[in-house]
């Protein structure tokens, strides 16, 4: 897919706000020279806006039921999605996974559903900030499919390349992303 004009715009928001060159341990417990915490762009109003249009631009409406992904990396940026989509007269419905059940209230996994809503025959894509090993885009995957979602694909906006498209191939879904870790070293 051609890059969106803006998505050099976002780009340069994520290298100024969200990537860092060091030493870092991520969160699948691996080291890694680059660090891409997504949350200070997502949260930025100009990034939260940039972000959601470069994966509305690869959501394939007539393939998807609904978006969602694991909190919180998904979260901020699910909702940007929902409320542009709403406003250009082409909603997408979205949903968050919890990372685990809440144990008061209706203890749901699957949140955003409203009262006879579900995922059972929908399809959905999963979305993420950034990939490394695939682990939070897999629990996503599992809770959706768990649900009876049909999950073939995730997109993220960063892909570090770091094994994340292979795990989810293992799984029988796909990765795409916006950017990935070449954009940026």
């Amino acid at each position: 897919m051609a890059r969106l004009e803006s998505e050099g715009e976002l780009l340069e928001l994520i290298r100024a706000r969200s990537f860092r060159r060091g030493r870092f341990t991520l969160a699948s417990g691996r080291e890694s020279d680059i660090y891409v915490n997504l949350k200070p762009t997502m949260m930025d109003p100009r990034g939260a806006r940039l972000s959601a249009l470069a994966l509305l631009a690869r959501v394939p409406r007539n393939e998807t039921d609904y978006v969602g992904g694991l909190e919180m990396g998904a979260v901020p940026v699910i909702a940007a999605m929902a409320a542009l989509s709403d406003a250009a007269g082409a909603p997408v419905r979205t949903f968050f996974v919890r990372k685990r059940a809440k144990d008061h209230g209706t203890q749901e996994l699957i949140e955003g559903l409203g009262p006879g809503e579900g995922l059972a025959g929908r399809r959905a894509l999963i979305i993420d900030d950034v990939a490394t090993s695939g682990g939070s885009l897999i629990q996503a995957i599992a809770a959706a499919r768990a649900a009876g979602a049909i999950v073939e694909r995730a997109l993220v906006i960063v892909d570090r390349q770091e094994g994340a498209a292979e795990a989810l191939a293992a799984e029988g879904a796909s990765l795409d992303s916006v950017f990935t870790r070449g954009d940026f070293v």
